[in-house]
């Protein structure tokens, strides 16, 4: 808390200098002391007890001496007097008066009663108003610069509590750079955030819907065709097998994505494999099928990458890809598949030869149902590199798509040999 210390200081600091410097100004002003009449009775106070003091040893004459010289240089209605009465004595001393017996005889000193001011009065309140001056300001300037932000950050919260994800703070802070405005700015990256996973929510929502709705149109048809003429059975039920089994593929990469996605604070299941292993198995897998386009795909690669890992996932996610490849590379063509080992990271990249996508959307075909503009169907419901970027970034990696010179499309997979937080992976360039 740094920042917020030194503002707070400063604001305190700078309150009670201000108020202090306003407390002398107005001093100065009324030219007046502080506790001015304190001083005054203690120097009155002081004047009728020397005077006493000389009378009592010196006698009347040296006490009307000191009375005359002292009125002289400092007035302050000093009198020696004899009052009538033999018990003149008798009465008792005040704050401006004296009574002294010399050699039989009652003397009576006194001193004017000194003039009091409103000043005067409040001189024993002057530092406890000072006090209570700079810290009602400081008080309101703190609370006023703490509460505007804690308004807005509540306003957001109930924004969010609401479902508006649109909702921003960080605009509203007016220039602040100090830790509640850092806290403001991650309350806009949290409802940024959510604001993304709602979508993508909805998005999920609309998408399985209507890749749901085709195959079971199909199933519809296929039993309204039976009904109208049996003799098909053996033809429906053979398109009904296939409907059943694409729906059961479809609603298992759901069911993958989903536990991904809600599993993405979970702790994994790691054992620890040889990663160019694995893919060496998937592209053996992978060389076999592409023989039926006449296809070419790197068939190994050499080395050892022994990372701690989830193996279903880490299997899943390079599948996806290299299948990806296989799927949309042109017939007659080339998957090349290379790695790149360092004491921490493996780098693995999948490029092929098929049609590419635009640059615009090197992003979107990593979300779910997302295919390429110019992507030939070929079977598959847009969700395989959707999980292979949830798989490797659960590791802490990354995966990004680029567009080779060459054409085609490459997919790059960075794991780390173990995993790290989610996201730490660094932004990709």
């Amino acid at each position: 808390m740094p920042r917020l210390f030194w503002k707070f200081f400063r604001i305190i600091w700078l309150t009670l200098a201000a108020s202090l410097a306003a407390i002398i100004l107005i001093v100065k002003l009324l030219q007046a002391v502080p506790f001015s009449s304190e001083l005054e009775h203690e120097r009155r106070t002081l004047v009728l007890n020397l005077t006493a003091k000389i009378l009592a040893d010196d006698g009347e004459a040296a006490a009307t001496r000191f009375v005359t010289k002292s009125e002289k240089t400092q007035p302050l209605g000093l009198t020696l007097s004899e009052p009538d009465g033999a018990d003149a004595c008798a009465e008792k001393n005040t704050a401006t008066t004296r009574s002294v017996l010399k050699d039989g005889i009652c003397y009576r000193l006194s001193v004017s009663v000194p003039a009091g001011s409103t000043f005067d009065s409040l001189g024993p309140f002057l530092p406890w108003l000072t006090i209570l001056v700079a810290s009602t300001i400081a008080a309101g300037t703190l609370a006023r610069y703490l509460i505007r932000p804690v308004v807005h950050l509540r306003d957001g919260l109930s924004a969010l509590a609401h479902g508006r994800f649109d909702f921003r703070i960080g605009d509203k802070m007016a220039g602040r750079k100090d830790e509640v405005t850092a806290l403001a700015y991650d309350f806009d990256a949290s409802a940024a955030r959510l604001q993304e996973l709602h979508d993508a929510q909805q998005r999920l929502f609309h998408d399985v819907s209507h890749e749901l709705r085709s195959p079971l149109s199909r199933l519809q048809a296929a039993v309204g065709v039976l009904r109208q003429s049996p003799a098909k059975l053996g033809a429906m039920l053979d398109r009904m097998d296939r409907e059943v089994e694409r729906l059961d593929t479809l609603v298992g990469e759901v069911l993958t994505l989903a536990r991904l996605t809600a599993g993405s604070r979970l702790p994994l299941k790691t054992q620890t494999l040889n990663v160019i292993e694995l893919l060496n198995e998937i592209l053996g897998d992978a060389a076999f099928e592409a023989q039926a386009r006449v296809i070419s795909i790197t068939t190994g690669v050499d080395g050892a990458f022994r990372a701690d890992v989830e193996g279903e996932l880490i299997y899943r996610a390079l599948e996806n890809v290299v299948r990806n490849a296989v799927k949309h590379t042109a017939e007659h063509s080339y998957i090349s598949v290379s790695c790149e080992a360092t004491a921490e990271r493996l780098t693995i990249r999948v490029a092929d030869q098929g049609p590419g996508i635009g640059r615009d959307e090197l992003e979107r075909i990593f979300q779910p149902f997302s295919r390429g503009k110019d992507a030939v169907p070929r079977g598959g419901y847009g969700l395989g590199l959707a999980i292979t970027r949830q798989a490797i970034e659960r590791h802490g990696g990354r995966v990004h798509a680029s567009l080779p010179e060459a054409g085609g499309l490459a997919i790059t997979l960075e794991l780390p040999r173990r995993p790290m937080t989610y996201g730490a992976g660094g932004d990709e360039s």
